[in-house]
């Protein structure tokens, strides 16, 4: 087994053990939260939906078409823009503060709107730039079912069957799904930071950073009252799914180099925004209470 294959292995396993870990402290209930408050206040679906999927791929479009960028950070800002939560992110927005419930059920209830969403967002972004662009229904479904809703489903029905096994099992799956991620990603990221690096210039900080800011504030503004579920959907927004925005953009501009760095680069700029976010709300929430 060569090198790539193994550490593609290792983050697979990783994924799947993570996201287990967090069925595990889950339930059914959490998990189909926002299903049985559809369209009732707070309206959080649609909120959540307008946020992630309309203005976060609108400014997307803006900086594409106003900013002088590399082409691997327009391709990566696009996709993104109209990828999913990323499989391990209730984690993140558990700690800071995110109830149960409403990240899973954002989790699941965004995953399965994506089936139909990303291929729609992908074509209309297409039609937007005048080149031909698509993305299949099976494609994405495929990737979040694999990487999200069987692992999160497994998780679930343990803690169904047996709580207390769960609540022993959760924090060791958690532990060994950190390890194998850190294992696998210190190589990634040694193998790829001379690629990353040549994309830092030219505006390509500015551009991720403005969307990512985009992203947070409208996410937080459309969040509802609840103070701790603006601010898991204000890292929602900001934080998508690299492997689904990778296939859109490698579908799409197979002859594009570097799209595998600039989604890179997007993820470790969202990764510390979204931190700095949390630790900042987080506080103030204490502060306050």
């Amino acid at each position: 087994m060569s090198g790539p294959e193994i550490v593609k292995l290792l983050i697979t396993a990783s994924i799947l053990l993570l996201v287990f870990a967090l069925g595990l402290r889950a339930t059914f209930a959490d998990a189909t939260s926002f299903f049985r408050q559809f369209l009732r206040p707070p309206n959080r679906l649609p909120r959540a939906l307008i946020a992630m999927y309309v203005i976060v791929p609108v400014v997307a479009v803006i900086l594409a078409m106003t900013m002088d960028l590399a082409g691997p950070v327009r391709a990566a800002l696009l996709a993104m823009a109209v990828a999913p939560i990323p499989p391990i992110l209730p984690g993140k927005q558990l700690k800071f503060g995110g109830k149960t419930d409403y990240v899973f059920g954002l989790l699941v209830a965004v995953s399965l709107a994506a089936v139909v969403i990303v291929p729609l967002g992908v074509y209309a972004l297409g039609l937007v730039f005048g080149r031909e662009a698509s993305f299949g229904s099976g494609d994405i479904a495929k990737l979040i079912a694999t990487t999200i809703l069987v692992p999160l489903i497994l998780g679930l029905v343990v803690r169904h069957l047996a709580p207390g096994v769960a609540e022993r099992m959760a924090p060791w799956a958690s532990r060994l799904g950190n390890v194998l991620l850190l294992a696998a990603l210190v190589p990634v990221l040694i193998k790829a930071w001379p690629a990353v690096a040549s994309l830092v210039g030219n505006r390509s900080i500015l551009a991720i950073a403005t969307m990512i800011g985009v992203a947070l504030f409208a996410g937080h503004m459309l969040g509802g009252p609840d103070p701790d579920e603006r601010s898991t959907l204000a890292i929602s927004s900001a934080m998508r799914h690299p492997g689904v925005a990778l296939a859109v953009a490698t579908a799409n501009a197979p002859d594009e180099p570097g799209l595998g760095a600039a989604v890179l680069l997007y993820v470790l700029v969202a990764a510390i925004a979204t931190s700095l976010y949390g630790i900042y709300w987080t506080r103030r929430r204490t502060r306050a209470a």
